[in-house]
């Protein structure tokens, strides 16, 4: 196991391409499972507890039981992460993720099912893919199609049914391939994109979406305590198009991305046509303070 990755599949730790989920699956079925995803910085895992937290709300709001407890988890994780370590290269970083199914389907209903599935691995970041996006910044599009809203399902639940967001990302994509989708909610608010929140930067102060109508990242919440840190104001609030069109800086804040800035939302540029912004690269700043690498350096150097 020393040159393949290794993940955890239900009590046992396996070669990652020897791992195995039945087809009859609900989360195969029917996208009936929970997920959370940290990464790491240097080798080193990002708030692993405030991710696992997060986590088994989710699991509490779909109704699964994992079996095994918050400590548990973790110490899974970290034997995993521990194992996999060793086949990273210089400059590279890993996803980790841990994924609960509410089990096997043995009959119609749910009823009958099996224990839950459980899986906990890791992937590589990536970072030459995503490289062009410090130097260029992203471009948001945004799509006829909404997110989900509360009264149907809670966006703030993090359940492996990415459907609604999927073809929000290839409605855009079939306009524009380098795009990326940023969603309205159902009142044509801002809300956000594929695992990525959204910031406005006008008159020195940050404006971000409330947490009822998204997934509230923990990269999310890492920025908004920065800004507090370094003395910049941070408002939840309803935000429209004309926001975004009027906005000074504009970025993006997620797991992967960490602090990625935005160049254009429709066609539109901020205000501050230099990107990184100076607000935006005060925060990126002292994001990379906070993880110990630098963060846009680790993804420039792929370029």
């Amino acid at each position: 196991m020393n040159n393949k990755r290794i993940a955890y599949v239900n009590g046992q730790i396996v070669l990652e391409t020897e791992a195995k989920i039945s087809i009859n699956d609900m989360g195969f079925l029917y996208g009936d499972a929970v997920f959370d995803t940290t990464r790491t910085f240097g080798g080193k895992i990002f708030r692993l507890q405030q991710h696992l937290d997060r986590f088994f709300q989710s699991l509490k709001y779909m109704r699964i039981d994992p079996l095994m407890t918050k400590d548990e988890m973790s110490a899974i994780t970290m034997e995993v992460l521990e194992r996999n370590l060793p086949l990273l290269g210089d400059n590279e970083d890993y996803w980790v993720s841990q994924r609960v199914s509410r089990g096997v389907r043995q009959d119609l209903g749910l009823g009958g099912l099996s224990d839950p599935t459980v899986v906990i691995e890791t992937f590589p970041l990536p970072l030459k893919q995503r490289a062009s996006l410090y130097k260029d910044g992203l471009q948001l599009v945004t799509p006829s199609v909404r997110r989900t809203p509360p009264e149907s399902q809670s966006p703030r639940v993090k359940v492996h049914n990415y459907i609604n967001i999927i073809q929000a990302d290839l409605e855009v994509k079939s306009q524009n391939p380098d795009a990326s989708a940023l969603m309205l909610d159902v009142n044509g608010n801002l809300c956000e994109g594929h695992g990525a929140n959204i910031f406005l930067v006008k008159g020195g102060e940050i404006f971000t979406p409330h947490e009822q109508y998204i997934l509230a990242g923990i990269s999310r919440q890492a920025t908004i305590d920065l800004a507090h840190e370094l003395g910049i104001r941070v408002t939840e609030k309803n935000l429209d198009l004309y926001d975004a069109y009027t906005a000074d800086e504009i970025f993006v804040t997620s797991t992967s991305y960490c602090i990625c800035p935005v160049a254009s939302v429709n066609g539109l540029k901020p205000e501050h046509k230099n990107l990184p912004g100076p607000v935006t690269k005060r925060l990126t700043d002292a994001y990379s303070g906070m993880v110990g690498i630098d963060i846009v350096g680790q993804y420039l150097k792929n370029l």
